[in-house]
């Protein structure tokens, strides 16, 4: 059995164009994956600021940091992210806005808006 000569030698991931129904759904995994890495992080930085004046001090200072500004940050996307991206899923599962066309705004429309969210939120913490 010889292989197609047309058949693909290597797989370039930045010539692949994903319509942005896919970009959207991607992005609503990876929302989902870095909110249930953060559950422990968040309750842990709760029981922290709530341990104390000088423990809320810590928490404070260590999210004043570039670090600790950029992980707010992020988690403002995911949790928008994954909070509209679920409520498009749910919708398009009862067949509201399931046509292509509705389907493509649907997806641009999280994705400007959990974007906008991350940029206000940037804009917050700065």
């Amino acid at each position: 059995m010889n292989a197609r000569s047309d058949a693909p030698r290597f797989l370039n991931l930045f010539q692949i164009r994903f319509p942005v129904g896919a970009i959207c759904s991607i992005g609503h995994r990876v929302s989902g994956v870095i909110l249930a890495a953060a559950v422990p992080l968040v309750v842990y930085a709760l029981d922290r600021s709530l341990a104390g004046p000088q423990a809320y001090a810590r928490l404070a200072a260590a999210l004043a940091t570039a670090a600790g500004k950029t992980a707010v940050v992020v988690l403002a996307w995911a949790l928008a992210h994954h909070a509209l991206a679920g409520i498009r899923h749910v919708l398009k599962d009862v067949d509201v806005g399931a046509s292509l066309g509705t389907a493509r705004r649907s997806a641009w429309l999280v994705l400007a808006v959990g974007g906008i969210i991350a940029l206000a939120t940037a804009v917050l913490v700065a």
